[in-house]
Formats: structure tokens, sequence, C-alpha cells
């Protein structure tokens, strides 16, 4: 389960992020109180606050998959892991000198958004070159269980930290928090990187990556599917507050649970991933099955009848999304040249989160429109046909069977290398 930790580059790289994962929630949450205080308890403004951290990934992701191509991903990563020591330090100094405004935490967030835009891919890419091929699978799903880790502590010690101290001590221990990252990723030895030379820069790289994902249509299917369950489907832990509140008339503790059985499934599935990862290569048919059962989960645990049922019901929902978002990252890396996996994983960060300025406002207007279950049974059902019509289409494009792999040179397509 833990194979790619006998690599000394990704041993170092995991510690750092356990560490900057629970600093990380910790500010945001204390962010997200910081906002709602200076605001009058505004949700708007909450709403301003995200969108602006938001956009920058909209607009800079792609780019930000050329630029990870380009230059060395170790050196990248430690510049903006600095910039966002800087963003968390400033933010605590304003808050805690108390001048602090409403315009300087949207301006900070810009800040952090634009940091985000190019950490993720250059991150995501850079796992391959710590691990190698073979170890990818197994290193994602590690990446997830930190992530989900965090979201489960992060959350819990801000809220009693938030209470003792404030929130400006927070945005300082998140500070402090990714020093354990840069100095990490700087210990690692960048002779034992698994990389390929940098491309040198040129013009039309961009649309190089983009022709690059429209000429495998196995990748193209991988793009399709995230697009439609992160939209439709993933949309769901936005809605968790709405049927906390207007279904089961629970308080913020009632939604603080949901969220924590949410986050045991997600964890489950990641150390599951992890496990799988070392046996076997990441499986198309995996990809498809599990976002399959994500709808078919998410449609069932709609109609639950009581608190305790709808609860439960989250738990096998958690654990299949994160098997979909394991195993679809780590299919597109380990399908793509490595010249070419900043590139398409900026598509695929695009990809992921594109479509929430749609699922985001859909999930609200559903829910008012036809109830507080609404957005599980619709996203629940799209989710599933999509799986089920990309089958269809890999199926008849390629007489393909299902259990065979994607990666590794075999192929997907009759008369096309993958």
């Amino acid at each position: 389960m833990f194979s790619s930790l006998r690599v000394r580059n990704y041993r170092l790289f995991f510690s750092g992020q356990v560490i900057s994962n629970i600093g990380t929630w910790m500010q945001r949450i204390a962010q997200d109180w910081l906002v709602f205080t200076l605001s009058g308890n505004d949700p708007v403004a909450l709403g301003v606050a995200v969108a602006l951290q938001f956009i920058p990934t909209l607009l800079l992701s792609l780019w930000a998959g050329v630029l990870a191509d380009r230059v060395d991903k170790r050196k990248l990563l430690m510049l903006i892991q600095a910039v966002n020591c800087l963003q968390a330090v400033l933010l605590g100094v304003l808050d805690l000198t108390g001048v602090a405004q409403l315009w300087h935490v949207y301006l900070l967030c810009v800040m952090l958004g634009t940091t985000s835009a190019i950490e993720v891919p250059t991150r995501q890419s850079f796992v391959a070159e710590m691990v190698g091929r073979d170890q990818v699978a197994n290193a994602v799903a590690l990446n997830s269980s930190i992530f989900n880790m965090a979201r489960i502590v992060g959350p819990a010690i801000a809220g009693f930290a938030i209470t003792w101290v404030g929130t400006g001590w927070l945005f300082i221990a998140n500070a402090a928090s990714t020093l354990a990252v840069i100095t990490g990723v700087a210990l690692m030895n960048p002779a034992k990187l698994f990389r390929g030379p940098a491309i040198p820069r040129a013009k039309g790289q961009l649309m190089e990556g983009l022709r690059y994902v429209r000429g495998r249509p196995d990748l193209v299917t991988v793009m399709v599917l995230m697009f439609f369950v992160s939209t439709f489907g993933i949309t769901y832990f936005t809605s968790l507050p709405i049927v906390a509140a207007n279904v089961f008339h629970t308080q913020a503790d009632g939604y603080g649970l949901l969220s924590t059985l949410v986050a045991v499934g997600t964890f489950t599935g990641a150390l599951a991933s992890a496990r799988r990862g070392v046996k076997s290569q990441p499986r198309v048919r995996l990809m498809l099955v599990s976002a399959a059962l994500l709808g078919v989960f998410e449609f069932a645990t709609a109609f639950m009848p009581t608190y305790l049922a709808f609860g439960i019901g989250l738990i096998p929902l958690g654990f299949a999304t994160i098997t979909f978002l394991n195993t679809a990252n780590a299919l597109v890396q380990t399908s793509v040249s490595p010249e070419m996996r900043g590139r398409v994983m900026g598509i695929y960060v695009l990809v992921l989160i594109g479509g929430n300025p749609i699922g985001g406002p859909m999930t609200g207007w559903m829910a008012d429109a036809f109830g507080g279950r609404s957005p599980f049974y619709i996203g629940g059902a799209i989710s599933a046909i999509a799986a089920v019509v990309c089958a269809v289409v890999l199926i008849r494009r390629g007489g393909v069977r299902l259990p065979r792999r994607l990666g590794n040179g075999l192929r997907i397509l009759p008369r096309e290398r993958v």
C-alpha cells in the first residue's frame, strides 16, 4: 500500500505534504470565517472570495501546463510554495494587527488562486517524475489519502483554534507549514528523478497540447467523462449543507457529521487505491465502473428516508468518488509522453474544475426548484449515464474489451498507440 514511499524523493515530498495540507485546510476555514466576520455575515462576500480563488485556475491552468513542461518542476514548486508562504504571512499580519479589510482578503485570494493555478498541474505532473511510471497509481492514491486526511483534521483543528486564538494565528501556522514542503523538495536528489529534458520555449506549444489530446480518443474519453462527473455528480459536496438544513433540519453539527462521513469514504477509497496501485496499472474498466457506481450511489442516497441512512449512504459514495478521481488521474499520467505531461495535466485540471461555474449555481437552482434532494438524484443519474455512454463509445470505436489496460504500450484502438 505504501510502496512508492520507498522512493526517497517521494518520501520527502509526501512528508511535507502531510503537514502542508493540514495547514491549507486550516487557512481555508480561517479565511472563510474572516470574510464572514469582516462582511457582517454576508454569504455573498464569501462567494466572492471563493470565486476570486477559482477564476485564476480557469484562466491560467492551460498556460501553467505549458510552463510545467518548459521548466524544472522541482524548482518551480519551491518558488510557488515561497509565494504561498508570503501570502499567508501577509494575511496573518493584517488580521493580527487588526487592520484587515475585506478588499485586503480579496486581493490575497487572487494571489493564492494564481499560485494554485500554476501549482496544481505542476505538482500533478511532478508525481511521475518522482516515482517513475510503475508507481504513479500508488503515489497518486497516497496523495489523495493525504488530502482527505487533512480534510478531516484541518477543519477540526481550525474550529477549536479560532475560538481560542482567533483566525490570524492560523494563517501564520499555514505559512509555517509551507516550509515543510520547501524543505522536502529542496532535499531531493535531482539525479534520481524520472524526467526527460525540458522542452525549449517555442510558439504554438499550448495548441500542440490540445492537438495531442484531441488525437488520442482514449484521453478524450477520460476528459469528457471527467467533465460530466465533476460538473454534475461531484457537486454533491455543495449540496450537503442544503440537505442538512432544509431536508433533515439539523444545525451546523449535522452538516459537519455529513462532511465527515463523506471524508471517511474518500479516505478509505484512497487507501484502497494505493493498495491496488501496487498490484496493477490503472484500468479503463475501473474508471468507468467507479464513475457508474458513483452515479448509482448518489442517486440511491438521495432517497434515503432518515438522516442516519442518508449519512451512511455517503460513505460508499465517497469511496466511489475518490476511486474514480484517482483512476482517471493515474490513467492520464501513465499514458502520455513525458514531454507532454504538464500540458495534458493542465487540460485535465481545467476539465476537472471548469464546470464548477455551471455546476455550483445549477445545484442551488435545482435545490430551490425541486427540493434539497434533487441535486443528488439528478447529478447521480447524469454521472451514471455519462459512464455508460463513454463505455459504449470506447467499445464501438475500438472494438476493445473494457478489462484491457490503458498505457504501458497497450492499444485501445486497433491502429493507434496509447
